[in-house]
């Protein structure tokens, strides 16, 4: 099947559609095979260049694009801050073997949502594309400790785009801190929420980081401080 056809089919089915950008074809592999696994979502079509990437964006219409920032020919940055220009619905994830605050800041200038350590990709990255995919901005702990001070006080003002500082918790991770606060297993978490119980793990490991939390009687406590639950 071509990827045209793939595409078609799949917004007629409602799933979420997904480009993996990577030189290498292991990578593309591992990426295809994470996310294909989760329910509703499908890739949709693949690059192993930036021009590729951006090419492939404008034909499919994806509604995230997970790319490498190092691609031959025109990088990972020129080609998000290209498809955000054609199809500013098109959210994209930046991946990164680079911890550097530059790298980090000019992800985030050239459009993309979300960064995520290739180091960090095998528990991130689940989470970030349910984030980027309900157009929530997602860092990894470790991205947001590093990029936090330049979202908090940016050169020359705000920056477009962005919608909640790295430090505070996107809407997901607010549900399911509320559910399990409630009570909720992982299971009934994401039987709740449409998302399989990984997502849930990953987005309840983010939190307790976030939030410094070791237990769980402290993230119920937390709920209640924050109005997320009844007292």
């Amino acid at each position: 099947m071509n990827s045209s056809v793939q595409s078609i089919q799949s917004t007629a089915a409602g799933l979420l559609r997904i480009l993996v950008a990577d030189d290498h074809d292991l990578v593309r592999q591992g990426l295809r095979f994470v996310l294909g696994e989760q329910p509703g979502w499908i890739v949709c079509g693949e690059a192993a260049t930036g021009l590729d990437a951006v090419r492939s964006a404008q034909e499919l219409r994806p509604d995230v694009v997970v790319i490498d920032i190092h691609m031959p020919g025109m990088d990972g940055l020129q080609a998000a801050r290209e498809i955000r220009t054609a199809n500013p619905q098109t959210e994209v994830l930046i991946l990164t073997i680079d911890e550097g605050q530059e790298v980090l800041r000019a992800a985030t200038e050239a459009g993309a949502r979300g960064i995520v350590m290739k180091s960090d990709a095998a528990r991130h990255l689940v989470a970030a594309v349910d984030s980027l995919a309900r157009h929530e901005v997602f860092y990894t702990p470790q991205a947001s400790q590093k990029i936090a001070p330049e979202l908090a006080d940016p050169p020359g003002g705000s920056r477009p785009g962005l919608v909640a500082s790295a430090g505070t918790l996107t809407n997901r991770e607010r549900e399911v801190v509320a559910l399990v606060a409630e009570g909720h297993s992982n299971k009934q978490v994401a039987v709740a929420l449409g998302i399989c119980a990984k997502t849930v793990e990953t987005h309840r490991a983010n939190v307790m980081h976030k939030l410094g939390l070791k237990h769980t009687a402290e993230l119920v406590r937390y709920a209640m401080r924050d109005g997320l639950i009844e007292p």
